[in-house]
């Protein structure tokens, strides 16, 4: 399995004396963004523990990983993690390791977050993949419905809601239909080349740089719209642009591509 191999080649280096280490949780460890954004977290060692969410048991081999039982989440006693990831993702065929880790729905998103801050999670991150060229402008940016509003009025220091774009389930389908809904969907749109998806390890690097630089930065809500996304996964200095990002700087006209027509 990749992210064990990853993560235990990444554990044999020593972590720098100096290094902050903070412990994390994530949700959503599953699916291709999911364990991606888990291996990250792993490999980058800037986090001591990197706890999943399961739904059975199983005996944790890789360093600095730990296992923790969904339905004990807000057991009495439980001491909670300063930071929390949560990804939103499709699930896929899977056995193992990875099929005994929870998958969170979006419809939960709500309860998920008020047991996490209930055991003294003070900053939550929410990956919240969206098919390319469906949300409306006004939503990139901002909060697109109550629950997402009710979760960043809970009280934690940062809430952070990462918006990336993924191909449409429809266009997943095999042969002849695929072939034909491709069709179909670049006559319906030109989709903007910044609104098109990022590769699940791209987002997942940002998400783990976001996350190591969250907790030292302004307390609030945010919202990182799509293009800032794709900008990430461009290349480029990531620590720059997450501290811009954070700093609340536009994103550079210059890095905007240009749509064709």
């Amino acid at each position: 399995m990749k992210i064990v191999h990853d993560a235990l080649r990444a554990g044999q280096a020593a972590t720098p004396p100096t290094a902050a280490r903070s412990g994390v949780t994530i949700a959503g460890g599953a699916g291709a963004l999911g364990a991606a954004v888990l291996e990250a977290l792993l490999a980058s060692r800037a986090f001591a523990p990197v706890r999943v969410l399961v739904t059975q048991d199983f005996h944790a081999t890789v360093q600095g990983l730990q296992t923790q039982d969904v339905t004990t989440l807000a057991d009495a006693g439980t001491l909670g993690l300063p930071l929390a990831v949560v990804v939103f993702d499709k699930p896929r065929h899977a056995n193992g390791r990875e099929a005994a880790f929870w998958q969170p729905q979006p419809a939960g998103l709500l309860s998920l977050a008020t047991r996490l801050h209930a055991i003294g999670t003070r900053h939550l991150i929410v990956v919240l993949p969206h098919d390319s060229a469906s949300l409306p402008q006004a939503l990139k940016a901002g909060i697109a419905n109550l629950d997402e509003q009710a979760v960043a009025s809970l009280g934690f220091e940062h809430v952070v809601l990462v918006r990336t774009a993924q191909r449409p389930e429809h266009l997943k389908r095999p042969g002849l239909q695929r072939i034909a809904d491709l069709v179909l969907a670049q006559l319906r749109m030109m989709v903007p080349q910044r609104d098109q998806p990022v590769r699940p390890v791209k987002v997942a690097a940002l998400v783990a740089e976001l996350t190591r630089a969250l907790p030292t930065s302004p307390a609030g809500t945010r919202v990182m719209a799509p293009e800032w996304v794709w900008q990430a996964a461009q290349g480029g200095d990531l620590d720059a642009l997450v501290s811009d990002w954070l700093a609340g700087a536009p994103l550079p006209q210059a890095a905007l591509p240009r749509q064709r027509l």
